[in-house]
């Protein structure tokens, strides 16, 4: 090896070391930055993270400390069996649940999770000097689990501000700050895991998921990016102990600063309402309607006095788009539709006969559930039945030739409950029942009639047609009939 190769080989050796030593300091510097970026966090965010004791007296309790699941039922996704809230309510005393929020507006009004305060008799807010504030609460939604809250500090109070959770990417860093297990205050860190997540507490389900550590008593605590701004409200778990397993989720800044502003407005969710029933589409389904593909929302029910019962639409039409987005799913519509502003009149293009056509509709404010029950089906609609299972519809004219056949006589099943007895004997939507008991069924009314009359346990004889063929089936009642959709 001559002079010239040693000395070569000295300088890349040199130039490596170079390169590598460049390399850890600018890993040291990155590593740095961002402990500074989590340090001024923390300092900018603590102020207005505030700690809140609810108290129920006794009986109003409805669970244990720590440690809620929620009420999925059979409707669960497979391995989300195990997720948590976290409020701190033993039944037979006086309790204390126990949670999280943040102040929204230096006037004193703080976001929580609506299960947090729930039948709380006294709330209490403790701010990060420790003074303590009873307080008010302006509104509480449980659809959305939000909740706002108002003290009267007698000074100007520290507040978050809102990013645009929409912007949020994951893969970002984000910190989670609240009282976790009581130790006030907690901050930790992580990462945006997902978006958009559907775990089951309700229809508007729509999370942020999140690697940052959230335990019992992060409820209600503020998710915020580097810049200290809200980008959610955080709410659940999955776990199998009660604790942090690096699955949290969080209710989307802007979800919660809508909901918030119209709690503090009006007390509660004012919600829009097309007044339908609505099921989403599978192939099979979608083949009997004639369509291509399973986009689209399936309208089976007309409410009696609704915006939709003067609008024109039927049982039966698919709606694929509503003011000016297109739908492919039950959970996308009913979202649109519950932000879309009271009064605005929306058009809606439904499919029928194979046909796009665009229907005009006024959006009214959803009533509460008791008075939609209490409106019922209109003439064109159906109605469901516990014990059997299924939602029918009577045969008009169009459906009969959607569904290709002469007859207008019998009930055409739109939908059926999994776990039903109708879903264990085999029954499918598009089904065309025409008798029970060997009893005509001429329509939803006929339907009503018969099936009233029996009972859990009795064995019921339908008789069904199913793509131009005829069968018989028997059906065995329970109670309740499987899992409402």
């Amino acid at each position: 090896m001559n002079t010239r190769t040693i000395h070569t080989a000295v300088l890349a050796l040199i130039l490596a070391v170079a390169c590598q030593v460049q390399a850890l300091a600018s890993a040291r510097t990155a590593a740095l930055e961002l402990q500074n970026a989590f340090i001024e966090v923390s300092d900018m965010v603590k102020p207005s993270v505030v700690n809140i004791s609810a108290t129920q007296k006794p009986g109003k309790s409805q669970g244990n400390q720590f440690k809620f699941e929620f009420p999925f039922g059979d409707q669960m996704p497979e391995g989300f069996d195990d997720f948590y809230d976290f409020f701190d309510q033993m039944p037979d005393r006086e309790a204390e649940s126990t949670g999280s929020g943040f102040i929204i507006d230096p006037e004193g009004f703080i976001i929580t999770n609506a299960h947090v305060i729930e039948n709380a008799d006294t709330v209490t807010v403790t701010l990060e000097d420790q003074e303590k504030f009873q307080a008010e609460i302006v509104g509480s939604d449980k659809n959305t689990d939000m909740a706002l809250l108002k003290i009267n500090a007698g000074r100007k109070l520290t507040a978050l501000k809102f990013a645009d959770s929409d912007k949020v990417r994951v893969g970002q860093w984000v910190v989670a700050i609240g009282n976790p297990f009581g130790l006030e205050r907690t901050v930790t860190a992580g990462i945006i895991s997902a978006k958009g997540r559907w775990i089951g507490q309700g229809n508007y389900d729509d999370f942020i998921q999140t690697d940052a550590a959230i335990n019992p008593g992060n409820s209600g605590g503020p998710l915020v990016n580097l810049d200290g701004e809200v980008v959610g409200v955080n709410t659940a778990i999955f776990s199998r102990s009660g604790g942090n397993m690096g699955i949290g989720f969080a209710i989307p800044s802007r979800l919660a600063q809508d909901i918030a502003g119209q709690l503090r407005e009006h007390g509660k969710w004012v919600r829009g309402w097309l007044g339908v029933y609505i099921q989403d589409l599978d192939e099979k389904l979608a083949a009997q309607f004639g369509l291509k593909d399973a986009k689209g929302v399936l309208i089976t029910e007309i409410i009696e006095d609704s915006p939709a019962s003067g609008a024109g639409v039927k049982s039966g039409d698919v709606i694929v788009e509503f003011d000016g987005k297109k739908v492919a799913t039950m959970k996308e519509l009913m979202k649109i539709v519950a932000f879309t502003p009271i009064g605005k009149k929306v058009k809606m293009t439904v499919m029928r006969n194979n046909k796009p056509m665009g229907v005009t509709i006024e959006i009214a404010e959803r009533p509460e559930d008791e008075k939609i029950a209490e409106r019922g089906p209109s003439e064109s609609g159906q109605r469901k039945d516990d014990l059997l299972g299924v939602t029918v519809s009577t045969i008009d004219k169009d459906m009969a030739e959607r569904l290709g056949v002469d007859s207008q006589e019998g009930v055409v099943v739109t939908n059926v409950k999994r776990g039903s007895p109708a879903a264990k004997a085999g029954v499918q939507p598009g089904d065309i029942i025409r008798e029970i008991d060997r009893k005509p069924v001429a329509d939803v009314a006929d339907y009503k009639k018969i099936i009233n009359n029996f009972k859990a346990g009795d064995d019921v004889l339908l008789f069904i047609i199913r793509g131009g063929h005829s069968m018989f089936q028997v059906v065995t009642l329970e109670d309740g009939g499987g899992e409402q959709e």
